[in-house]
């Protein structure tokens, strides 16, 4: 008998284990994928976002989307790295007018599952963003992560916007997060845009995919088509770099989301942004799909409201 309840503990403290791994490792891939950003080389950023967008016109037209989006991931140094792109139907000084402003971005990130609130604050020489990470059911604020960004605007000129979110630490033992947007204008109603994502990789983050990608994650998917199987249908990429490209592409959809819901009454726009990522997402079930949407709706909802409770705790700037 008590040999028996020592291997019941045992078990039960795995458990206990795997769950933490499963959390933080969620946590991870929802915000971070490595990707070298084009601005890092010696051209400027918008020459090189223009030649993305025309070397690659044929795959905006055409792709598995059904719509003018593409992304691009790969391995490399034992990093994943993705990069997503696509045309906005909006002019280029509307998505701007947006995206400049800080705030904006804790109504896009917490689309997300995984994030159960954002708040923002102004020091006197930057802005900063909190993201509470969490797991995909309600969770209040306090029993989440919390990881701080930096927000900067990089380049803000005519025909070219660069935003970048930095954050020195994150789960896992990860550094060096960032999350960054680019835009350019196409035409007086169309604007290209890019969303990267990029952190330092550690030891304790690859134990825990491990463990992820072989219990939870083992069955899903992402974009990148690896092959065809015996019938001839697609075969998706998984692991790690099906992860983060599912990630990259719900923010993707988060911001255009987003930007949707700016011409209508402020009043209506937090539900309106509750259904328009669903339904985006819901479009690709096989690598999104998470919960019905009645129960994501009233997720959302309950966090929206703690969201609210927090950012009039801390004003939106320092006193």
């Amino acid at each position: 008998m008590m040999a028996g309840a020592s291997q019941v503990n045992r078990m039960h403290t795995i458990r206990i284990h795997l769950r933490i791994f499963l959390f933080l490792f969620a946590v991870v891939v929802s915000f971070t994928a490595g990707t070298a950003f084009p601005g890092e080389t010696s051209r400027p950023g918008e020459d090189l976002l223009l030649e993305i967008y025309q070397g690659n016109r044929a795959r905006l037209a055409t792709n598995s989307f059904g719509l003018p989006l593409f992304l691009d991931s790969f391995e490399r140094d034992g990093k994943v790295e993705v990069d997503v792109y696509g045309v906005f139907d909006y002019p280029f000084s509307s998505v701007v007018d947006a995206l400049k402003v800080p705030a904006n971005w804790c109504d896009i990130v917490s689309l997300h599952p995984n994030v159960k609130a954002c708040t923002y604050k102004e020091l006197p020489d930057a802005w900063l963003l909190t993201f509470y990470l969490g797991r995909k059911v309600y969770q209040l604020p306090e029993d989440t992560r919390q990881v701080i960004y930096h927000f900067r605007n990089a380049a803000q000129r005519q025909g070219y916007l660069d935003i970048v979110l930095s954050a020195d630490e994150g789960p896992f033992g990860t550094k060096d997060h960032r999350i960054r947007f680019e835009a350019l204008p196409l035409d007086a109603g169309r604007t290209f845009v890019h969303v990267g994502y990029a952190y330092r990789d550690s030891l304790t983050l690859r134990l825990a995919g491990e463990v992820y990608l072989a219990t939870l994650g083992s069955g899903k998917i992402g974009f990148t088509v690896t092959g065809t199987d015996s019938s001839g249908n697609p075969v998706y990429i998984g692991g790690a770099r099906g992860a983060i490209e599912r990630n990259a592409v719900r923010y993707y959809f988060a911001i255009q989301s987003f930007m949707k819901t700016l011409p209508y009454p402020e009043e209506s726009r937090f539900s309106m942004r509750l259904g328009e990522w669903y339904d985006l997402t819901n479009r690709y079930r096989q690598q999104l799909f998470e919960m019905d949407k009645k129960d994501y709706l009233k997720l959302k909802t309950a966090e929206h409201e703690n969201q609210l409770i927090l950012q009039r705790g801390i004003g939106t700037t320092l006193p």
